[in-house]
């Protein structure tokens, strides 16, 4: 049970946050974040996330003071919360509910990564890797099993009540189900390498199609398990960094109790085929991901992988709605191939506000030129600062990151 002081402390928070939350500015951004997505814009809207909040805890406002361990994972999300909104909110929205993750196990694929690790800062969880190839041969394709759903219900019951104590008459409690991330590539990546990967899909075809078809039919009956227990996530407030409000979800005869994929967003990637042909990409991720993308309500499409080569393939993806466009594409190309179908994700390089000395020219000059270039071809546009690794231990290079972006999204 957790200690009276640490309750104390989670209720003074999520107070805090219940009174940021009745802010009407709150439904003013998720009507914004609805028109964006329905391709209709008022403006460019702008998203912060996967931020380095170890290099955050400005006058100690990141400090954890609970003993239990289950109050400080809801303090560290609740500070974290408050911080953002102080310091660099930008079109996040505060939500006036908690949501508590059920006690929902996936046996997954059954194969763990193997690799060699080097850190350059042991407070920053984001390391390089090298990953052992743990797929040489026919027989290795029978490493990979058939995910299982299992849901705990009596832990599921447990952190609900749990929950209520901590947090009734001040934030709405909600069990929150799995929100899908479904990418192929990711984890072959780090089960092979990715230039290990690469080399077999040129020399070994016929082996990766099995490989990665063996995934998709796995990813398949992972969603039908979820769906007949009833623990996919509701609508998000979130897709993959950026707002998910949208007037086209739910899907007609929703049932909050037994949520559909046809009812949520899912996101798609394939980062490693950055430098692959845009053939190669229909044939091996377009194929496999689309019978994935067809379940969902909408899609948001890509990561860190340049798209503006591959939009004739990307359009052949089911229900797409948002696609990345990532510090490497050509955004002139990449925004004359979207147009007004989807809306353009940009993901303005974080290498800007990892720096000693803050080059404010650069950041304003660089969102500009997107925007102007979005304008030209009538793009529904995003601004989505994510993968933020460091920013030199200097947390106003964010802020003031998020300062400028405002500016030149309200134009």
């Amino acid at each position: 049970m957790p200690e009276k002081q640490d309750i104390g402390i989670i209720r003074e928070l999520a107070a805090q946050v219940s009174e940021i939350a009745a802010m009407p500015v709150q439904e003013e951004k998720r009507k914004l974040w609805r028109r964006l997505n329905g391709l209709k814009p008022v403006r460019p809207m702008v998203m912060i996330d996967q931020n380095c909040w170890n290099e955050m805890n400005v006058n100690g406002e990141l400090t954890l003071h609970c003993i239990n361990a289950e109050c400080r994972g809801y303090e560290q999300y609740l500070r974290r919360i408050l911080f953002q909104w102080e310091h660099f909110p930008v079109d996040m929205v505060i939500e006036n509910f908690i949501g508590v993750p059920g006690a929902i196990y996936n046996t997954d694929f059954g194969i763990e990564s193997r690799y060699e690790k080097l850190e350059t800062d042991p407070d920053n969880p984001v390391v390089s890797r090298r990953y052992f190839n743990q797929f040489q041969n026919e027989g290795d394709l029978e490493k990979i099993r058939m995910p299982r759903i299992i849901h705990d219900e009596t832990e599921t019951a447990r952190r609900l009540s749990a929950a209520h104590e901590l947090f009734d008459g001040l934030l709405k409690v909600r069990f929150r189900g799995v929100d899908p991330y479904l990418s192929l590539w990711d984890p072959i990546s780090s089960w092979m390498g990715v230039e290990n990967a690469l080399y077999t899909l040129i020399d070994r075809p016929d082996f990766m199609h099995r490989l990665v078809g063996r995934m998709t039919d796995g990813y398949l009956s992972m969603l039908d398990q979820l769906e007949e227990q009833g623990l996919l996530c509701e609508p998000q407030s979130v897709i993959h960094c950026t707002g998910a409000y949208t007037d086209e979800l739910p899907a007609p005869g929703y049932n909050p109790k037994k949520p559909r994929t046809k009812d949520i967003w899912m996101f798609g990637l394939a980062q490693m085929f950055a430098t692959v042909s845009p053939g190669m990409f229909k044939e091996f991720e377009v194929e496999y991901t689309s019978r994935i993308c067809e379940r969902f309500g909408l899609v948001y499409y890509g990561c860190c992988d340049p798209l503006d080569r591959k939009m004739n393939e990307v359009r052949m993806i089911p229900n797409v709605r948002k696609v990345s466009m990532s510090p490497w594409a050509d955004q002139e190309r990449g925004a004359r191939e979207i147009g007004q179908d989807f809306v353009f994700s940009r993901k303005p390089n974080p290498a800007f506000v990892a720096t000693d000395r803050l080059d404010v020219e650069l950041i304003r000059k660089d969102l500009q030129a997107t925007r102007d270039i979005c304008k030209k071809y009538g793009c529904p546009l995003e601004f989505i600062l994510k993968d933020i690794s460091t920013v030199r231990y200097h947390p106003e290079n964010l802020f003031k990151w998020a300062e400028i972006a405002m500016e030149v999204a309200r134009g």
